[in-house]
This record gives structure tokens, sequence and C-alpha cells, in this order.
């Protein structure tokens, strides 16, 4: 059994710290107040941006666990035994790595945020680069050790000058940096010849080379920096992956603590070498053929269509990787995307299948499976209505992945993928279960647990299968179809898709439009409809007027209702649909155009937190922001009935409104510092600060009748009294004064109720 030098001591706190991650992941779960847990493994976070979730709760515990593992592997020493004599030049390198582990312990340490905190660290990682270079001297060639050495350098040297351009409030000076092509994977290209030169040299482990590829692998996933703004509440999905590999980031640690640890210790034993391959045995060619076609049917059927990609943008998967990651995970995954578009997977299959060996067969099936099953979930995920009705924008970032031009649109405008990922997924599943009964171990070499789990994943697979769907009664009620209302059905439930003849019936039964009993079947509703989509195709004045005599019926009123079923009336309310999407497209475009140009507001000293809403917010009656108290009522606390400041600002007990337009939009700007910012008055038309009573440390200004919600203004939660400014002024667009409105609303820790007007407009009103 091996022995550190400070095993014991390790091991007793890595338990003692991973025990009390558990103890928290219990309080958090009894209570519901996950703050401990929160504190000790990913540090504070804003209750609107991660709010208490049972299994994320569990994950952190998780991530705990992960965390005292990681402390065990640095606190614990070296390998006991004589050091061998390794010089200066790796004396210096342990020296390093552990004052950068050390640096990296502090920050966790929970000690009030200073923004130089983080620059000892940084500087230090300088030294590292510089010592790496000169260790790996005769292990790596002298080209790959001086690439590697700009790339670390370079690294080093722009994360020192981010951090200082944070702390001088310089936010747009590092921002054509990082708007650059892969530039999150320039630490990369530094790690990675480090870690193969690991490879080469006998002194460091296996061990520690896999933890310096799960941290390499980390630090490509997410880019360098994030913004978080939570506007509705609610679990943000890119929280909890940022959070989830925060906590994966103390591979790093690990991975510099070992290093240090191995460079100290006695010599590692030289490991045997491997034995040969295992080979299968060799199989009829037309079999192990049909596993390499497989792949290239559904490739060959998009290519002949102009289509070289898998699944494209839609989809969970795609959505995961263009979202969440890096953007050089996303170009890796266009890649992908490409690759198995034009059939590569037959290239593995080819291969595994010329050198049959055990390994390289295990992994080419599992690559199968896995691609089939990412295929499959992208395929029973896409929803493109969603995606291209509701976010073009996002649709059109997500694209421009891809090689221009590659995609085109149909009538409606939305993106053509052509063959379904699903087609892919068959062929890709079948070629795996072909090479599994070609090229499997004998029942002797098989393990029982390869069975056990072969058999599971088979019986999962089958059960998230869709059953078929069961054949529709002859009469549809009112009631069958309401629930496809969204504010009549669970928020869980998906809404049967109204189409067609669907459509038809389902707007008679609610709408009444017909004289129909309630029990009439959905064949006679359709073939009456048909009739009267005849009538109103034939357009005939005399057979119109007919049918309204004497049926009650003004066809061309029930335009909306035949559309379903009828291809004349359909385009007609299509035509006055688009007109009517088009113009409301134009005028929010204007709107937002009006915002965009508006400037932006540049703060003296530095806030703790600013948030410029991007999309302008339209509240009908202004915006409120009242925190409820115990036996408080908002009529009862005076603002309704207080005179206003100016007219822009009404303030009462823990209640303040702030007075808009209500037929023009508000361009909004939320600051919030620790301590107060100078006046500002150039530029704005209103200037007004109140006081205000925050008795929960929750800030929001809300508009009830538009449903308009703005993020939290309060300082990290914080509650007690605020001075709130208001900062108002109209913008002018293309010679209109009353173009748009701006609002800069600044909060700030202070005492004192009184209104003070550092701007008063020349006319009210």
């Amino acid at each position: 059994m091996r022995r550190y030098r400070f095993g014991r001591i390790a091991a007793l706190l890595a338990t003692g710290y991973a025990l009390v991650a558990v103890a928290f992941g219990v309080i958090a779960l009894a209570t519901g107040d996950p703050a401990l847990l929160r504190q000790l493994v990913v540090g504070y976070w804003e209750p609107d941006l991660m709010p208490f979730t049972w299994w994320l709760e569990i994950v952190l515990v998780v991530g705990g666990i992960l965390q005292g593992w990681a402390y065990w592997q640095v606190l614990r020493g070296r390998l006991a035994g004589e050091p061998p004599a390794g010089g200066r030049r790796v004396r210096l390198l342990r020296a390093a790595l552990y004052l950068d582990v050390a640096s990296a312990l502090l920050v966790q340490l929970p000690i009030p945020y200073q923004w130089w905190l983080g620059l000892p660290g940084e500087l230090l990682h300088i030294a590292v680069v510089w010592l790496f270079f000169l260790v790996l001297a005769g292990v790596l060639p002298r080209w790959l050790r001086i690439v590697a050495l700009v790339a670390g350098l370079f690294d080093a040297v722009v994360t020192v000058a981010d951090t200082v351009a944070d702390a001088l409030g310089r936010y747009d000076f590092m921002a054509p940096l990082w708007r650059l092509p892969l530039v999150d994977a320039i630490p990369l290209v530094w790690l990675v010849p480090v870690l193969a030169g690991q490879v080469r040299d006998p002194r460091w482990s296996r061990a520690t080379v896999v933890a310096g590829a799960v941290s390499a692998a980390v630090s490509l996933s997410l880019p360098r920096s994030s913004m978080y703004v939570s506007i509705g509440g609610g679990l943000d999905p890119r929280t909890v992956v940022h959070a989830i590999v925060g906590v994966l980031g103390v591979f790093w640690t690990v991975w510099a603590a070992r290093s240090a640890h191995e460079l100290g210790g006695p010599p590692q034993a030289v490991p045997p070498s491997p034995l040969p391959a295992t080979r299968a045995a060799r199989r009829p060619w037309p079999l192990a053929a049909v596993a390499v076609v497989l792949p290239l049917l559904p490739a060959a059927v998009n290519l002949a269509g102009g289509m070289p990609v898998w699944t494209g943008p839609r989809g969970v998967v795609e959505h995961l990787f263009s979202e969440y990651l890096s953007q050089p995970v996303k170009l890796l995954w266009v890649g992908v995307d490409l690759l198995v578009g034009v059939g590569a997977p037959a290239v593995l299959i080819l291969v595994a299948v010329v050198r049959r060996t055990r390994r390289l067969l295990r992994v080419t099936m599992a690559a199968l499976v896995i691609t089939a099953a990412a295929g499959a979930a992208s395929a029973l995920t896409a929803r493109p209505e969603r995606d291209l009705d509701l976010f073009p924008d996002m649709v059109k970032s997500r694209l421009s992945l891809y090689p221009p031009g590659l995609f085109d649109t149909d009538e409606s405008g939305r993106v053509l993928f052509g063959l379904s990922p699903l087609w892919y997924s068959a062929a890709l599943a079948a070629s795996a279960f072909v090479l599994f009964l070609l090229y499997a171990a004998p029942p002797a070499a098989r393990m029982r647990h390869h069975v056990l789990v072969a058999a599971l994943a088979t019986s999962v697979t089958l059960c998230f299968l869709p059953a078929a769907d069961h054949s529709r009664g002859p009469v549809t009620t009112a009631a069958d179809c309401s629930p496809q209302e969204s504010w009549q059905r669970p928020q869980a439930a998906e809404p049967q898709p109204r189409t067609g003849t669907r459509a038809f019936i389902c707007s008679v039964r609610e709408s009444r439009a017909l004289a129909f009993a309630d029990t009439t079947p959905d064949q006679v509703l359709l073939a009456h409809g048909r009739r009267l989509c005849g009538a109103y195709t034939r357009n005939d004045p005399a057979e119109l007027a007919r049918v309204k005599a004497v049926e009650k019926v003004d066809v061309r009123g029930l335009e909306g209702v035949l559309a379903p079923i009828c291809p004349p009336a359909d385009v007609a309310v299509q035509a006055a649909q688009d007109e009517d999407d088009r113009e409301y497209e134009e005028w929010q475009a204007e709107e937002q155009r009006k915002c965009d140009a508006t400037p932006r507001h540049r703060p003296r000293i530095r806030p703790a937190k600013a948030i410029r809403l991007k999309e302008p917010e339209w509240p009908e009656a202004g915006l409120e922001l009242y925190e409820e108290t115990e036996g408080s009522d908002p009529a009862d606390d005076g603002v309704y009935g207080a005179a206003p400041a100016d007219g822009l600002v009404s303030v009462g007990p823990s209640h303040l409104m702030v007075d808009t337009h209500s037929d023009f939009h508000v361009c909004v700007t939320l600051e919030t510092y620790g301590r107060r910012p100078p006046v500002e008055t150039k530029g704005w038309d209103h200037v007004v600060e109140v006081g205000y009573e925050s008795p929960g440390g929750q800030m929001v200004f809300m508009d009830g009748l538009s449903g308009t919600e703005l993020p939290d203004l309060s300082l990290n939660g914080r509650k007690g009294h605020y001075r709130i400014r208001v900062h108002f002024a109209w913008f002018p667009w293309e010679g209109e004064k009353y173009g748009t409105q701006r609002l800069l609303i600044m909060a700030y820790p202070g005492e004192g109720d009184k209104i003070i007007t550092y701007r008063k407009p020349a006319k009210p009103g």
C-alpha cells in the first residue's frame, strides 16, 4: 500500500469536508434552504439565478464529495521515500506549482471579494509556463515547447490584462479579443503539449495525466466570461451548467498538486509492457460490408439533396453545445455533425473490421450507439415551430456556425434540414448490432456485468419507444379541444397539434359557428364545412346570398373557421396574418432600433452590478416597487395618496412607483452600487432621488398589467434602507421629440427619506 507524507492527516480533513457537504445537503433537502451547501461547494449565487431544486442539491452534494477527494490529493504530499535529485529547475517548478495551488485555494476562502485576489495566481502562472518549458527539455521537441511557451505566456498576460481592465471599469478594452474565434482554445495550446511531455516523462504517473486531461476538457467547455441575467425567475440551465463545470475545475488543482508531488517523490515504477492486442476471428466479407455500407445509405440520400449534415441546428443535443458551451466546442460539434452527415462513421467501421482488435471493436460499437442515441434525441426533441417562429435571431446565430447557404427555407420561412436524424440512428444502430453479432467475444470471455448493462440499456430504450396512436373517436367535443389552450393545461403537458380537420372541428365546437348539436359526428361537420368551402371558392354572390338566407351562415365571415380545410380561405387568412405580422415586426424592430440608438450610460464609479435590458419594455401603468410585509397593504401604505415627486416618482413605506408614459416603450438600465455614486444630470430631462426601505432584500420593479418584471436591484439581497435615483429622458427619433423613453435607475445603501430633485423638466409632462 502506498504511503504519503501527510496521507492520514489529509484523509481525515478530506473526509470531514465530505461529511460536512453531506450534512449541508441533508439540511438543504429538509428545510428548502440551500445557502450553506451553496456557500461550501459553489460559493454565493443569487437565489433568483439558482433557486432551490432538490436534484440540483444532490448534484452539489456529489460535487462536495469530489472537492473532498481533491483536497486529499492536494494535502497528502508526495510519496514517502527518498526524493531524487531533481536540480534547481525542478525545485523551482515544484515551488511554483505549490504556490499556484495555494492561490487557487485562497480564492475559495470566505473573504470579501477584491479584484486583486486573483492576480498572484495569474502572475505565478507565467513562472509555471516558463519552468515547464525548461523541465520538459529533452522530452519534447524544441519547436513544440516553443509553441507551448508562446501560447502559455500569451494566455497568462491576457488573463492579467483582463483582470486589470475589469478593475478599472474598462470592460470594452478586452471585448474585441474575446470575440476572436477560438480564443478560448489558447490555454489548450499550452496544456496539451505539457500533458504530452508528462506522458513521455517517467517522473509523472498516468493518473496525473488523466487529471490534467479532465482539466483541459473542463477549461475547453465554457467561455472565459459569462453574464447571468434572470428575468422572470426559474432555474436557468446555463447557470446550472456553469456551476457544475466550476466544481469540476478542481481537477486543475489536483493536476498541479500531483505534478508537484511526483516531481519530489521517489521514482515511478516502470509499467510492464502491454500485452499484444487480441484480434477477433475473421468473418465473411459480405457480412462485414453490410456494417460498413449502412451508415452510407442515409448520407447518400442527404447528399443527393445537397444536405451534408446529420442533425443541423435542432434538438436538445445541439442546443446544449450551442447555448451552454464554448466556441471551440461548438465548432467541434459542427465538425462531428458534418462528418456523420457525409457518412464518416463508415470509415471507422472499415478500420475496425480490417484490424479486428477487441478494444477497437468495442470503441467503435460504443461510438455508433452513442451517436445513434444523440441523433434520436435530436430528432425527438426538435421543435422547429418554437425555434424558428419565436427566436429567429437565435436560430440565425446557430446557422452561422455552418457553411453559408447550406440551409434553404420553404414558403413559410422554415429551415429545411433534409433527412431526419432517425434514419441515421437506425443505420448506425444496425451497424453496431451487425458488428456485435460478427465480432462479439465468445460467451466464456464475456463478463457478467457486460450482459447486465446491455440488457438494462435495451430495456430502457424499449420503454422510451413511442406507442402507436389510438384512433380518434367519432365525436370531438369542446371539452376535448379546450385542454389545447395554454392556460387550461398543466405546464408540463404538450397540446395536441390543431391542424387540418381537427382544427376545423375544434373551431366549430368552441365558437358554435355552425348550428349543429354537440353530439353531431365529426364527419358530418367536416362534410358540411367542405360544402361551404366550395361556396367560398366559387364566390358566386347569388349562392352566397342563398346560403345566408336559408342556413343563416355568412360564408365570407367564416374565413377563419374554414381555413384549415379550405385552401382559398387559408390563403386569404394567411395573407391577412402575414400582413399583420409584418406590420407588428416592423413596429417591434423600430422600437428595438430606438433603444439600440440610445446612448449607453458609462458609470463614474464601478457599480456592483449593471444591467442594460436588451429589449425595450412597455409598462402600461408605470413601474412599481413594492415588497409585502406582514399585515401591509399597498392601498394603506400611502403611496397612492402621496404627492408625486415632480410627476416622476411616488414614494411611500416600502413602496415606490416610477411614472412612465403608457403609449411609449421604455429603454431601461439598472445599476446597483455599494456606495453613493456621483450625481449625473447631463443628458437627462428629470432626475429625482428618494429613500426606500427594503424589508426583504428583493427590489424588483414590475407592472402587473403588462407583465413587465425587471431584474433585482438590491445589493446582493441586502435588506434595509436604500437611496434610489431615477433618471428620465425623452429620446428623439426621426424628427419626433418623443421617440421613446429612457430610464436609468440607480440604487445604493443610504439613509434618509428626503426627496431630492436634481433636475426638473422645463414643462411638466
